[in-house]
């Protein structure tokens, strides 16, 4: 009997151990693996489910909760929760909803990623280098440049919204997926760019948003094509720069100007939708009218004055003043300026308009020529002073001219303006008025008699006169003539005699009679020759005495011309008739 009581004992104890076996062996099992629990319990920030385990395990109360909403659970719900262990140190289960969810999750993203199917994710936070998407419980990595097609400054408007995503790499042993929104972008951009180019043609208005802006125009985004809004064809104002009217990201209405197939480029046009100011422009500013305008821009050549929207024309900058010359225009008018101009000209293919503002004003010029006439004198202030010549006031703001060679009489040179000095008042005469070039001539000198004039009485071409020897070169000799007026006697022409034409038979101070060959009145000298007055005082002496009947010599002439005025009578040698009829042949 004892013996039998012992064996029953065994094996309800063996019984028991296998039950227990079975129980721990079910409990592993667990472990790893998704089941379904029941919530019995909310406490504060954690969530109690019941699996059928020994113990119920505890949830953090934020893994029932997607990014960006708050938690959606309730006593008596049936979840799905990931058996993390079967006890901590606590003796309690560790479950987690988050593990779940990803589990299930994991295994959709495969066979979307297989297939290359897009996936829905919200972005919910910023990491190093990018930012984290939830796809449905499970976390993804979004790179910074996958975020759009182009550099976003601000992602805070897409976080937190739903949006499509490409899967670029999965790695479920350490639980790493990256995706891209970009890949997706493109993609519809490419189709949205076939869908275009099919149905673009020139003249098509389409909307499309200001992608980027350029000193030259902007770019629009016409939804996957991107086409260039010149700086000109903006509007049919004058735009100094396209930020003026544009912004990055605003929509426009544009015009296909030109669409080239081969390469894609498309220029575009704003100003095209409206109407064009420049028809009839022709007759509706006349040459000669006179307008108000707006100075909108000002240049180094002039300033462009607006006289109604989208039609401006240039006054350059020789039509802004009558008396400013040399000045920038900066310096007369100021942009925003209201003025009057006059037109001037009208080019209706170059769409172009001459301007001027000087035409509504007084021309002075004309005033002056009509108070005042050549030969008046004034007194004015030397206002400038250049090596040319001096500038003297005439009138308020005109200027007239004293040209170098009207200073002195005597001194052509700069040496003439040496004693003049800039703001002293000078007396002129006035020589010339032009009012059309805008031109007043002055002279200092005119005011005396030219002493030059008195000093050449008597002195014309052909005559002999007196002079006196005041410089000996090897080419000839300076004289002067009437104590004022100089003159040159080159080397053949100092004597008839070849053997006599040497310079250093005179001497400075000397006495020679010569006859005036040249009159220069502008370099106010003379040329003369001794030779000419010899040649011509024996042409003068055969005409007298001589004839070609009596058959006398050149000699019996003279002689006969000596002894008539009291002169010892001296033969002329045969060979002194031989050279000078060689020099008259020389002459000729």
């Amino acid at each position: 009997m004892a013996h039998a009581a012992a064996n029953l004992t065994d094996r309800e104890e063996s019984g028991e151990f296998a039950a227990l076996l079975e129980d721990s062996m079910k409990e592993q099992a667990f472990e790893g693996s998704v089941v379904k629990g029941k919530v019995i319990d909310i406490e504060e920030d954690l969530v109690i489910v019941d699996v059928g385990l020994k113990s119920e395990g505890r949830i953090s109360l934020r893994e029932f909760s997607t990014p960006g909403q708050d938690p959606e659970v309730r006593i008596g719900d049936l979840v799905e929760v990931y058996v993390d262990r079967m006890e901590n140190h606590d003796g309690e289960t560790v479950l987690s909803r988050e593990k779940a969810r990803r589990e299930e999750v994991w295994v959709d993203l495969e066979k979307l990623h297989t297939k290359g199917e897009r996936v829905t994710g919200i972005i919910f936070g910023k990491v190093k280098g990018g930012f984290t998407v939830d796809l449905g419980g499970a976390v993804a990595f979004l790179p910074g440049s996958q975020v759009d097609i182009r550099p976003v400054r601000d992602v805070s408007p897409l976080m937190g919204t739903p949006q499509p995503f490409h899967i670029l790499k999965m790695d479920r042993a350490r639980g790493n997926i990256v995706v891209s929104r970009r890949a997706v972008l493109e993609e519809s951009r490419d189709e949205a760019r076939s869908d275009l180019l099919e149905t673009i043609k020139e003249g098509s208005v389409v909307q499309g948003v200001v992608k980027n802006i350029t000193d030259y125009g902007a770019f629009v985004d016409l939804g996957g094509v991107d086409g260039l809004l010149h700086v000109t064809d903006i509007s049919w104002k004058r735009v100094n720069h396209p930020s003026e009217v544009l912004q990055v990201g605003q929509n426009i209405d544009v015009q296909v100007i030109r669409f080239n197939e081969e390469n894609g480029r498309i220029s575009l046009g704003m100003k095209q939708l409206e109407s064009d100011p420049w028809e009839g422009v022709d007759s509706k500013y006349p040459l000669q009218a006179k307008y108000k305008g707006r100075v909108t821009n000002i240049t180094d050549y002039g300033a462009f004055v607006e006289l109604e929207d989208g039609i401006e024309g240039l006054v350059h900058v020789s039509e802004m003043s009558w008396t400013k010359k040399n000045v920038h225009p900066g310096k007369i008018i100021s942009t925003s300026q209201e003025v009057d101009v006059m037109v001037l000209e009208v080019d209706m293919e170059k769409r172009r308009i001459s301007l001027g503002i000087k035409q509504c004003q007084e021309n002075p010029w004309a005033v002056f020529a009509e108070n005042n006439k050549v030969d008046d004198e004034l007194e004015g202030e030397i206002r400038n002073i250049t090596e040319f010549g001096l500038f003297v006031g005439v009138a308020d703001e005109l200027d007239g001219m004293v040209h170098l060679s009207d200073i002195s009489w005597e001194d052509q040179t700069e040496d003439a303006l040496k004693p003049f000095t800039k703001g002293e008042s000078v007396k002129v005469k006035i020589l010339d008025i032009d009012p059309e070039k805008e031109r007043v001539a002055l002279g200092i000198k005119q005011l005396t008699e030219d002493p030059f004039e008195g000093a050449m009485k008597g002195l014309a071409k052909g005559a002999v006169v007196t002079c006196t020897v005041s410089e000996i070169t090897d080419k000839g000799i300076n004289v002067t003539v009437n104590d004022s007026v100089t003159g040159f006697i080159k080397k053949a022409d100092l004597s008839r005699e070849r053997s006599e034409q040497r310079p250093d038979r005179f001497a400075v101070g000397e006495k020679v009679d010569a006859k005036i060959l040249t009159v220069d009145r502008k370099k106010r000298t003379l040329t003369l020759s001794i030779k000419a007055r010899e040649l011509e005082e024996d042409k003068m002496a055969l005409e007298q005495f001589g004839s070609t009947e009596s058959g006398a010599s050149l000699g019996d002439i003279l002689g006969a011309a000596l002894d008539k005025s009291g002169e010892k009578k001296e033969e002329a040698p045969a060979e002194e008739e031989a050279s000078a009829e060689a020099d008259a042949k020389d002459d000729k």
